[in-house]
């Protein structure tokens, strides 16, 4: 087995070096304080990023492809258009999504599909998220003009252990559907409880966190989309004081390697 690399830099961006390439995963690269919260969201009074970023943009641009798992303002905006090559390989969940992002002058959009996409000897599987449970959360997004839907991805390649991002999604039928499928070694979840003014959580909240730890002993479990939004309920600390034996909490700009 080779290695892999995961750099946490803040919220859910995260570089995944897999098969000796690095994937950029859902780039926000805003500066600390510079959006208001979120008017869906509680502590809609907060700024967000509620940190700066670890390192110099430059640094995280400096990759061999993008990911976006959906187009929601935590998760790409203004500053990444800008400073990512426009000629990159660019990974995106549907063809709305890659509209939106061809508009941006990208000029190598790709859609990774259920079924598989091939890139760099590395296939890469769609998978299907709830953010939060569709039958209340989808409607709101609709009122507020933004989509609902996100993906999660797994990464796969001969003698490399399966990665899974699970994206932002709760514990829910079509994550287990992933695992099940996928039996990944490594997963990668958003994880702050993130939740709206009815009360539900659209990302994984603590119970969350306990249920797929729970569901997937076996695996190393990432929990990502920490400590940034204004939205959040669950904190790194939160999770820490779980003490789940095979949870990892990284800390922005940390490194893990597998």
């Amino acid at each position: 087995m080779s290695n892999i690399q995961i750099h946490q830099i803040r919220n859910a961006t995260i570089i995944i070096t897999y098969n000796n390439k690095r994937f950029l995963i859902d780039p926000w690269l805003m500066p600390k304080d510079y959006m208001a919260g979120f008017d869906a969201g509680i502590n809609s009074d907060i700024r967000q990023p509620r940190v700066e970023l670890p390192i110099p943009i430059e640094k995280i641009v400096d990759v061999d492809a993008v990911i976006l798992t959906h187009y929601h303002p935590d998760h790409f905006d203004e500053f990444a258009a800008k400073a990512i090559n426009k000629n990159l390989p660019f990974f995106v969940q549907s063809e709305i999504d890659k509209e939106i992002i061809e508009k941006l002058n990208f000029k190598d959009v790709r859609i990774i599909r259920e079924n598989g996409t091939n890139f760099e000897g590395i296939k890469l599987y769609k998978t299907n998220c709830q953010h939060g449970k569709r039958k209340i959360i989808k409607p709101i997004c609709e009122q507020a003009g933004m989509p609902y839907d996100a993906m999660g991805v797994v990464f796969k390649s001969e003698n490399y252990k399966t990665l899974y991002v699970a994206g932002d999604t709760i514990w829910c039928s079509e994550v287990k559907e992933a695992l099940d499928k996928f039996h990944p070694e490594i997963i990668v979840i958003n994880a702050c409880g993130a939740t709206v003014l009815n009360g539900e959580r659209i990302i994984m909240n603590l119970d969350d966190v306990k249920e797929i730890t729970s569901y997937s002993k076996n695996s190393k479990i990432i929990a990502s989309h920490m400590d940034t939004v204004s939205h959040l309920t669950v904190t790194r600390d939160d999770i820490k004081n779980l003490k789940l034996e095979n949870v990892i909490v990284p800390d922005d700009n940390e490194i893990l390697v597998f």
